[in-house]
């Protein structure tokens, strides 16, 4: 008869070991979905994969790198080898503690449901995946507990035009500069989701994180900046061979929250120029499309689009609840010369279109994506003024190879340019500037495009502009490399505040990050030590400024982000 201890290594044996068909890698989970990029544009996994809709599966790369032993007529070849599909399966998820450390302000972004706030903060994530036939059920939360230190905010030692426009965007969005007690520790459902899986096509509910875009380091519609929402989705779980190429695509309807809280740690200019929240959530749609053309490999093209709007001005008609599908031109929704009445229907659009384009034999890909967030009024005012309400972002990945004994050592290069601010056009097509005039992810109506005082997109603050920058030698899944981040901060709030004041400059941040990520078989670390100079900080002057000599506060910081995975099985 056998021990207990037989009976408990032959259950693992048997539990741990099997694929995982559904299982998927978490949008922007660390090292695994940049290694799983790696692959795809070597063309070593994830095939046909655009990487603009994600998740992506686990089995459709070979993220640790096995190798089985194959015998061929003429020479025992080693090649990876997936294990069998099974109908049911029962997985351990990957345990992950990421923690962060903000030395006196705020800095970074896309860690989910973690808050960018000054301090120590940190989240715990792990649960399990369950599969019977076409049904999935995984059950991931992310714990959170966040130390929220007070820091340097917004002073509010200005004119009352400046602090108005400030508070301008806070009211057009939900972005608090503190988060306060309130969200120092909670528990949400994370990664979590419930589907059904019919080869290649899925309909489920969760609030899992998605990312829409070809983006790497933030995203212009979807990324993993904050926590995902409550949704119900079909979509495609892997790309899907129309005959004419490939296609990738995704519908969600969610519920997105506001955080409820004041924006600014000064009560006094809260109580003075902030504008509460009604209370209500606010419900979101949305669409994403990406096509591979058959005649042209590697090439992607796609479009996104999100609707949101408060749940009590939703009206309960098939097209009240989807109006993703209605027509891009204003003139269509004109009553007698005038669209009162649709803007009265208080919503907020976003809409944005993209390509990339990857060449395996020379191990680089590059990408753009092109959003706005406001219909034109027909396609030759499109054509005529396609600045009008636009953000952008367009980036590289290059590889390099180092060592020809060592097929997966490269040098990597990739950068990213992401650009929110407001165009100089705005002081044409407005009578007044700063008045219905806005930036990216926000709306007079709707607030922001945000999930607890977080933007479900672009992570790097509102109406701000950054240049990306890494350089790292990687190995499978290793990685040493350096990181050069410039982020201009609230460009719209600067030109609107200040564009006419010599003596006020622009707040940039300089940051020079390491980079060190390592694997000992099951574990892995990933890190990132960030040091930054901000300019200007809080659009502060110092005692000497002049117009001729101008002179801002600078502040110098220090952040820290440590992640540890320990998976129980090697795939």
């Amino acid at each position: 008869m056998l021990s207990k201890e037989k009976l408990l290594f032959v259950f693992l044996f048997w539990l741990l070991p099997w694929q995982i068909h559904g299982q998927i890698i978490p949008a922007g989970y660390p090292v695994l979905e940049e290694v799983a990029r790696r692959q795809n544009l070597i063309d070593e996994g994830f095939k046909n994969y655009s990487f603009a809709l994600r998740p992506v599966r686990v089995s459709e790369g070979n993220l640790f790198f096995e190798e089985t032993a194959v015998e061929t007529d003429s020479i025992e070849k080693k090649v990876y080898n997936p294990k069998k599909w099974k109908t049911a399966d029962f997985k351990i998820l990957p345990v992950m503690n990421t923690s962060v450390y903000n030395s006196n302000r705020p800095f970074g972004w896309g860690n989910s449901a973690m808050l960018n706030g000054a301090g120590w903060q940190n989240l715990l994530s792990f649960g399990i995946f369950a599969r019977l036939s076409v049904l999935q059920i995984q059950i991931s939360p992310e714990f959170v507990n966040s130390q929220n230190s007070r820091f340097q905010g917004y002073g509010g030692s200005f004119f009352y035009s400046v602090n108005f426009e400030r508070f301008r965007y806070w009211n057009y969005g939900d972005n608090p500069e503190y988060f306060g007690d309130s969200y120092a520790n909670f528990v949400t459902p994370g990664q979590s989701f419930i589907s059904l899986n019919l080869g290649k096509v899925e309909a489920g509910v969760g609030t899992q994180n998605i990312w829409w875009g070809p983006g790497q380091f933030t995203s212009l519609i979807f990324s993993n900046n904050a926590r995902g929402m409550p949704h119900a989705f079909l979509r495609t779980s892997a790309p899907v061979n129309i005959g004419i190429g490939h296609l990738e695509g995704e519908i969600i309807a969610g519920r997105a929250e506001d955080s409820g809280l004041k924006p600014s740690q000064n009560s006094e200019l809260n109580n003075s120029y902030f504008r509460d929240f009604s209370g209500d959530w606010r419900y979101v749609s949305g669409i994403s499309i990406t096509y591979q053309p058959s005649f042209l490999k590697g090439f992607f093209l796609g479009f996104n689009r999100t609707f949101q709007q408060y749940n009590e001005n939703v009206e309960s008609t098939l097209q009240g609840r989807f109006p993703i599908f209605e027509s891009f031109q204003k003139e269509k929704f004109f009553e007698d010369g005038h669209s009162v009445a649709y803007d009265g229907l208080a919503q907020d659009q976003q809409v944005s279109v993209f390509f990339k384009f990857k060449i395996p034999k020379g191990k680089f890909e590059f990408y753009s994506e092109f959003g706005k967030r406001d219909h034109s009024y027909n396609w030759r005012e499109f054509i005529l003024n396609p600045e009008h309400a636009r953000a952008y972002l367009f980036g590289f990945t290059k590889l390099i190879t180092l060592s020809k004994s060592k097929s997966n050592e490269f040098l990597q290069i990739r950068g990213e340019v992401i650009h929110q601010s407001e165009s100089i056009n705005r002081y044409i097509r407005y009578e007044v500037v700063g008045s219905y005039n806005a930036t990216w992810h926000t709306h007079h109506q709707v607030r922001g495009f945000t999930n607890y005082g977080e933007a479900m997109g672009v992570g790097i603050g509102v109406g701000a502009n950054a240049q990306i920058l890494e350089i790292a030698k990687v190995n499978n899944l290793n990685k040493l490399g350096l990181l050069f981040q410039r982020i201009e901060n609230h460009q719209d709030f600067y030109y609107g505040a200040f564009g006419d004041n010599p003596e006020r400059q622009p707040w940039i941040d300089f940051s020079l990050g390491l980079l060190w990520d390592q694997q000992w078989n099951r574990f892995i670390v990933s890190s990132k030590v960030q040091f930054i100079k901000g300019r200007n900080y809080q659009w502060q002057t110092d005692s000497s400024t002049s117009v001729d000599f101008p002179s801002g506060e600078n502040l110098n910081s220090f952040s820290a982000q440590v992640s540890l995975i320990y998976s129980l099985y090697k795939r």
